[in-house]
């Protein structure tokens, strides 16, 4: 059986995007936020809010029960964005928090995203788990490499 381990991640992640299109929608304001503080202009890719939604899920499940703030720790950067005209060493900022809340409560709507009873953050549903692992499979399956084929 294959699970999101075996697969690559950033064909997983692609390929979870492209799925997530037609489950959650973009909000009005992604297209004019910065993805954080530490950011100079906001995201120029069009499916930037799917390929942010694939891969919070993606971490989601991995890190399991996980919440907000860790997520912006995970997806923060350099303060400042390329950190031009600075003398002084670069600074870390963590990534936005709206984007991720709005993210994990959209995913929460899908049911592949749940809160656990003990208010420990988000965890992957059963549903979002069968959901990454049947995802995982096609991706394995489409990619060309010998080494893998041992898991379909």
């Amino acid at each position: 059986m294959v699970t999101l381990y075996d697969a690559p991640a950033d064909a997983l992640i692609e390929a979870i995007a492209a799925d997530l299109e037609d489950r959650i929608e973009a909000p009005d304001w992604a297209t004019f936020a910065k993805s954080g503080p530490g950011r100079e202009f906001p995201p120029e890719d069009d499916d930037f809010w799917y390929v942010r939604a694939a891969s919070i899920l993606r971490r989601v499940a991995i890190d399991g029960p996980v919440g907000v703030d860790r997520l912006s720790t995970h997806y923060g950067g350099p303060k400042g964005g390329s950190n031009r005209y600075q003398v002084a060493p670069k600074h870390r900022s963590d990534a936005g928090e709206k984007t991720i809340r709005t993210i994990l409560q959209q995913l929460e709507e899908t049911g592949l995203v749940e809160r656990p009873p003990n208010d420990e953050g988000r965890a992957v549903s059963a549903e979002g788990r069968s959901f990454l692992d049947s995802t995982a499979g096609e991706v394995i399956s489409d990619l060309d490499r010998p080494e893998l084929e041992r898991y379909v």
